[in-house]
């Protein structure tokens, strides 16, 4: 991986820290590459039951690098291409699906501002742990553009459309209060211990019932478009599933012998 993203493994968490302090996190394209890579490789590793999505720096992400941006503008009018605006497809949209379509959970620890398509890469993580001095910002409209990063599908689904209207036709800074009012952040800390809280969280959920989680990721997307009837079936299949995995018999068997379970996460 490239240095502006970090990858590491430990015991079955997945730690990717996107990592250009001195740009706020800025995504360019070396950062975004890195950062596909690296949640695909997340995605596809057996080993990986849960990831962790973070950064250093007092940013989390602010979303496009605006500095490279400005000069693929420029190269795209003299040579009279659109290639700049590629990245969606070619970075932030296959970056969100890995994130979203994963079947392990994905914890974004918030470490300061999530704008634009930082925002969409918190907002495709599971489970928010945010510290006090974080903000959102949906940042779009503000410089001329439409929402990416998957932002148009799940802000609505987090907040309700039409919050999901006021904030994106006119973005603003959102504390993590009221982010954690409005069900964007799942949890604030003190900022001091963002690292700690968040990395206990994600531990715990790579120490879990991974296949149960999976199917959890996978009914509530499926939910989400799909009538009652449809949902009901879909339930059914995963439940055979996880009902069938050996995670499920050490539960039943943790429980009536009153201890905790040790999951293998299969």
């Amino acid at each position: 991986m490239a240095d502006s993203v970090l990858y590491e493994v430990s015991d079955g968490l997945a730690t990717i820290t996107i990592n250009r302090p001195e740009a706020m996190n800025a995504m360019n394209t070396e950062a975004k590459v890195a950062l596909r890579e690296a949640v695909r490789t997340a995605a596809a590793d057996e080993a990986v039951r849960a990831v962790l999505l973070t950064a250093s720096g007092r940013a989390f992400c602010v979303g496009q690098d605006l500095k490279e941006h400005i000069g693929s503008l420029a190269a795209d009018r003299e040579a009279g291409t659109g290639e700049t605006m590629s990245t969606v497809r070619e970075h932030y949209n296959p970056i969100v699906r890995a994130l979203t379509g994963m079947p392990k959970p994905v914890v974004a620890g918030v470490n300061g501002v999530a704008a634009g398509a930082g925002l969409g890469f918190a907002l495709a993580a599971d489970y928010r742990v945010v510290a006090d001095t974080a903000r959102f910002n949906t940042s779009f409209a503000g410089v001329a553009l439409t929402a990416d990063s998957g932002v148009s599908w799940t802000l609505p689904r987090v907040i309700g459309p039409g919050r999901a209207a006021d904030l994106l036709l006119f973005p603003r800074n959102i504390s993590a209060q009221e982010a954690y009012d409005l069900g964007i952040a799942n949890r604030i800390v003190p900022a001091a211990d963002l690292a700690a809280e968040a990395a206990q969280v994600a531990r715990a959920l790579a120490e879990g019932p991974t296949l149960a989680y999976g199917a959890l990721k996978e009914s509530l997307a499926y939910a989400a478009g799909h009538t009652l009837d449809e949902a009901l079936d879909k339930e059914d299949e995963l439940q055979a599933k996880a009902g069938a995995s050996q995670d499920h018999a050490i539960a039943v068997q943790a429980f009536i012998a009153k201890e905790k379970p040790k999951y293998l996460g299969r």
